[in-house]
């Protein structure tokens, strides 16, 4: 359920308001934070309609973020739909103010952007969900990390003024580090504690070894044990 406490508006977004007021670049402003919003209204249809429970949208001046209270072993499909619906929306958008120049600018500048494979940003979404579909889930989300680094270093190579934004990106991907750790214990525990009914089924060796979407009998030493047995090894260490 979306509430009032749910959006959150940025300091800086009054900040940057602020300084493209007086400065007579207001209008830009607006049409700049009109297109975010669109970008952010179809994250926010998507999760309405697969219920995903919402737990903050942040309007920052450079975009949003959309934040979920969800269990991390959810649908790869709802995910992937969910990260590409805000892209279409502007799309969309596009199509409706395709005459207007300064709109169409700023429109696709953002599109483009976001769809770099660097988190927070939506291509990095879509990316970690296809990393999910080939790869074990902790190496998807290392792999989603090492590739957000390395378009950074691009950006920073081919000397692309991208300086505020990149400070913010900087520090939420630092921020995904720290948390690794605890996504990955989060999935454990969250693959213990309920049932899960998927059809598709896998023989690993390790947790590290698994894969969302996917239910797995672990073979060690020519013995099999189940996911909750090897779990549960897990939290009582």
């Amino acid at each position: 359920m979306i509430t009032k406490n749910t959006f959150k508006i940025h300091i800086f977004f009054y900040i940057i308001g602020f300084i493209c007021f007086i400065t007579g670049n207001f209008k830009n402003f607006i049409i700049f934070s009109s297109i975010i919003i669109v970008h952010e209204l179809g994250h926010i249809i998507g999760a309405l309609i697969f219920k995903w429970k919402i737990d903050k949208i942040i309007l920052l001046p450079f975009g949003g973020i959309t934040i979920f209270n969800e269990n991390v072993d959810k649908s790869l499909k709802e995910e992937f739909i969910i990260a590409i619906l805000g892209p279409l929306f502007q799309i969309v958008f596009y199509l409706i103010y395709k005459d207007n120049l300064i709109f169409n600018y700023y429109n696709i500048a953002i599109l483009l952007f976001n769809l770099l494979p660097i988190y927070p940003l939506d291509g990095s979404k879509i990316f970690n969900v296809i990393f999910n579909i080939f790869f074990p889930y902790k190496l998807s989300h290392i792999l989603s990390i090492v590739l957000s680094f390395i378009f950074i270093i691009l950006i920073i190579l081919y000397k692309i003024d991208l300086s505020l934004i990149l400070i913010f990106i900087v520090v939420e991907l630092f921020k995904e580090i720290i948390k690794h750790k605890y996504y990955f214990n989060k999935f454990l525990l969250e693959r213990y504690l309920y049932d899960f009914n998927y059809k598709k089924h896998k023989v690993i060796k390790n947790i590290n070894s698994m894969y969302k979407q996917t239910k797995h009998i672990f073979n060690i030493n020519n013995k099999f044990y189940t996911e909750k047995e090897i779990i549960r090894k897990v939290f009582d260490k």
